[in-house]
């Protein structure tokens, strides 16, 4: 089988976005506006700017890129979220790192967070909740790598659309080589949810995702673990209940690389290393995987295409996903009856012992933030109110 070329995929959304666009100017709307903030010399982000700008200028989004020093990123958002006009913010990482780069995401208004990265989302995301406040003229918006590679997978024939939203991927496997919260970990979740079950693989080992759990009569009778949907047990596996129903279960396995792939459906690759320190070989896969590789060095080796479908890049589909969440935020928060965010608070039934990490993640972004002199008192603030 050949590559495939994502581009493929990108035209699609390209040409609904434009439309999108022209409607919202036909309705008197205008055309959504994207703020940039750029606060680094960082060669990937700058690809990234130059990207998003020429695919803007061709879809009719309006976007504006705003130079800030790193002290004063913080401020800028916040008065960027104020501005009527603005309906979406993205701020090319990194800035800081680490704990810090984190807790900006959390400073872009629900309304305006293209990235679909801040805490309401990323909750909504990991608890299979897939509209704003139970509103089913809302729909959230999810992070945009892990979109695209969705979006692929549904282009290509993954998904089946006989059967019902959260059933679509019954029966799959899917091996993810990468598990950050921009990422790894979120393109997990949103497989799980699609119903199937995910080998998530970082340097740190191997995670289990899925959703609903349920013992068969031979594991019932055997005291075994509970499987995956319908699926029978052919790993070792653990599933736990979670907080609401539908939640993603994460367990540990003794599963081990080669066998997780010999059985992939759906494998993606996005490990920050070149071809001689990290790859997966076509002898590796069975016949017909998608393979996508999301790095800038080639984690998959070319033979790939034999055995199955290659995708050897996605940013033209990630750029698209990133307009596309743009119009979903201009249509939930029309500028004439805005609904304005509510307070982060756990959701109802909620574990304690993640609320209470929560509380101790906010409180190490505040030290964090104290320790480097950026905005403090605003970050002293919003730990104050999750560790309650």
């Amino acid at each position: 089988m050949p590559k495939f070329d994502a581009a493929e995929v990108a035209k699609k959304f390209n040409d609904e976005i434009q439309a999108g666009v022209a409607t919202a100017k036909a309705a008197g709307r205008g055309a959504p506006l994207l703020i940039g903030f750029l606060a680094n010399d960082d060669t990937a982000a700058g690809v990234y700017v130059r990207m998003t700008q020429r695919a803007c200028e061709k879809t009719g989004v309006a976007f504006e890129l705003r130079r800030v020093a790193r002290v004063d990123i913080e401020a800028a958002v916040i008065a960027a979220n104020k501005e009527a006009r603005v309906h979406g913010i993205i701020i090319y990482y990194p800035i800081f790192g680490g704990p810090i780069d984190d807790y900006l995401r959390d400073v872009i208004g629900l309304e305006k967070d293209v990235e679909g990265l801040n805490h309401r989302y990323r909750y909504s995301l990991y608890h299979n909740i897939r509209t704003i406040d139970n509103d089913a003229g809302k729909k959230c918006v999810l992070p945009c790598t892990p979109l695209a590679v969705i979006k692929i997978m549904e282009y290509l024939g993954a998904y089946d659309r006989t059967r019902p939203v959260g059933h679509q991927l019954d029966g799959k496997v899917a091996v993810v080589f990468n598990r950050s919260e921009v990422v790894g970990r979120p393109l997990a979740a949103m497989l799980a949810n699609d119903g199937a079950t995910v080998y998530s693989i970082d340097i740190s080992g191997m995670l289990v995702y899925a959703t609903r759990a349920r013992k068969t009569a031979r594991a019932r009778r055997r005291g075994g673990e509970p499987t995956a949907h319908r699926r029978p047990p052919p790993l070792p596996r653990r599933y736990t209940r979670g907080s609401v129903a539908g939640t993603i279960r994460v367990a540990e396995t003794t599963a081990e690389r080669k066998e997780v792939l010999a059985r992939a459906d759906l494998l993606v690759t996005a490990v920050p290393l070149p071809p001689e320190k990290f790859v997966v070989k076509a002898s590796e896969l069975k016949k017909g995987v998608i393979a996508i590789n999301l790095a800038q060095h080639a984690n998959l080796e070319p033979a790939v295409a034999d055995v199955g479908t290659l995708v050897p890049a996605i940013g033209k589909v990630t750029i698209a996903m990133l307009q596309r969440n743009l119009l979903r935020l201009h249509d939930n928060f029309d500028p004439h009856g805005r609904c304005m965010s509510p307070p982060l608070r756990a959701t109802p039934g909620a574990d304690l012992d993640e609320a209470d990490a929560s509380g101790k993640r906010a409180r190490a972004y505040a030290a964090a933030a104290a320790a480097l002199g950026v905005a403090a008192l605003g970050a002293l603030a919003i730990a104050a109110r999750r560790a309650k």
